[in-house]
């Protein structure tokens, strides 16, 4: 077998992680790691690809981040978890520890779940995705156990065989968490007439599990399929967190290929399972390439979120290099009047280096605020309302190639426009997206680059967007222009590279 492989077949892509030759992996291995569009201070995958953050918690006195991953190419086949640990939700380090398809409950791959401490180890809880001789799927909820020598032994029968009556084989991604001393877990599905749903179960062992029924959280129909639900507290409140595929345009507009989306509730009741009064669908980010947002309840009280930023189905610039997606800052969420708010964890800040400040006033031109800047940098910008322009990140000598995010406060419109930012991709689902915020309002932009990712944090968290985009090695001057008078202020830090791996 040969590097680059150049046809992914079906037999490529579920062989055996044990059977691909170590000239192969050694010959990816050394193409990523020279590859450009690499992140500092980003999850991402050593090769080949990453997809859905799982397991996501705190154990053992450190923080504990999986991710679904085909390290053999960035392609989708038979997947894997590798797992990540953290001090301080900053800073990453990939351990030893993974979780294989090297089973009769998996052994067409480990999808995706979430993970519970219980006692002195972690309960963790996933899809095993299995095929028959007629490539018919059957999705088994199987069990593990890490302790803290972080030694992984799988729980040997199926905790869940199969679906319940009157549901298909898309039946994945297992959220389990403690609700009034139950042991409760919510499954996206898909019933007999190919709607998405989330069905309950219910233990007392974390071995025996109880159908319970589906989840009410909305009135409207949600697609073909719901995946990655998830539910969590804020400030006293539930927020349920989801991603419906085929979602009708008419229930939520949206541009990607599929939204990760929300609604929130004023309590949760088990009785007749159902969020209790819950708001209107939203969408989490309004950005290109967030999916899959896992979210826990810290033990400092806090919610905490991290998003794969990618999405199915898509091809990125970064395939051709031998690895593909990421995974987003850790977020914590607060809710404020009735919105949910996402901001990056208040220990993101120690990432900081070289504060510079910046202040200016400008009318029918344009301003270049640095040049020379790094390509992995958080810059914050201040504007007050009544007032319109532009930021142009990561622009060429040229000034022909940047990414821009313009802003109008008169109306409250944000856009984010990636037409001009470098290498094109997925232009079927457009090159601009925008947000609203309020009108007549001042205006904080929070932006954090790194590389090939960039995460858009608009008036402290009420709105987020995020997107991938692929620069060349000379885009570094970040520019401010507008067509009228507009005066602003802000800082501008390098951000610090994640410890090697």
């Amino acid at each position: 077998m040969e590097y680059p492989i150049k046809q992914w077949t079906t037999k490529l892509r579920y062989q055996n992680y044990g059977d691909w030759p170590t000239t192969y992996v050694a010959a990816l291995e050394q193409q990523v790691s020279k590859a450009p569009w690499r992140l500092n201070y980003h999850i991402q995958p050593t090769t080949g690809l990453l997809n859905d953050p799982n397991g996501f918690s705190f154990f053992n006195g450190e923080w504990h981040l999986f991710y679904q991953t085909y390290p053999f190419g960035p392609v989708h086949g038979v997947k894997s978890w590798a797992h990540m640990t953290s001090r301080d939700l900053v800073h990453w380090q990939k351990d030893d520890v993974s979780l294989l398809p090297d089973s009769l409950l998996d052994s067409h791959g480990v999808y995706s779940g979430s993970a519970l401490p219980v006692g002195d180890e972690l309960f963790i809880m996933y899809t095993g995705n299995v095929r028959d001789e007629n490539w018919q799927r059957q999705s088994i909820q199987a069990g593990a156990w890490l302790t803290k020598q972080k030694l992984l032994r799988k729980i040997p029968q199926a905790l869940i065989s199969q679906p319940p009556a009157g549901y298909t084989t898309e039946f994945r991604d297992p959220q389990v968490f403690v609700y009034q001393g139950e042991y409760v877990m919510l499954i996206g599905s898909q019933d007999v007439a190919q709607q998405g749903q989330v069905v309950v179960y219910e233990s007392k062992d974390l071995l025996d599990w109880q159908y319970r029924g589906q989840l009410h959280f909305t009135e409207q129909q949600m697609g073909f399929m719901v995946e990655c639900p998830n539910l969590v507290e804020v400030d006293g409140q539930p927020v349920m967190l989801f991603c419906p595929q085929g979602l009708a345009q008419n229930i939520l507009t949206y541009d990607n290929i599929y939204p990760n989306t929300y609604v929130i509730g004023t309590a949760l009741n088990m009785k007749n399972l159902s969020l209790e009064q819950p708001t209107a669908l939203q969408n989490l980010d309004d950005g290109f390439d967030v999916y899959a947002t896992q979210a826990i309840t810290a033990p400092d009280g806090r919610a905490l979120a991290v998003s794969w930023v990618g999405l199915p189905e898509l091809t990125y610039p970064s395939f051709v290099d031998g690895w593909a997606h990421c995974l987003s800052l850790v977020k914590e969420l607060r809710l404020k009047e009735g919105r949910l708010y996402q901001y990056p964890v208040v220990e993101t800040m120690a990432l900081r280096k070289h504060e510079r400040h910046f202040n200016g006033s400008l009318t029918n031109e344009t301003v270049l605020m640095s040049e020379g800047v790094s390509q992995s940098f958080e810059l914050e910008v201040n504007v007050a309302r009544h007032q319109r322009g532009a930021l142009r990140l990561l622009a060429n000598p040229a000034e022909d190639a940047y990414l821009e995010i313009s802003f109008d406060t008169f109306s409250g419109k944000i856009e984010i426009d990636r037409s001009c930012a470098g290498e094109p991709f997925a232009e079927e689902y457009g090159s601009v997206r925008q947000t609203a915020v309020p009108e007549n309002a001042d205006l904080s932009l929070n932006i954090f680059v790194d590389q090939s990712i960039c995460e858009i944090f608009i008036n402290k968290g009420l709105k987020v967007c995020t997107l991938r985009f692929f620069p060349k090695e000379d885009q570094k001057k970040l520019l401010i222009l507008s067509e009228e008078t507009l005066k602003y202020d802000g800082k501008l830090w390098d951000l610090v590279a994640l410890p090697e791996e």
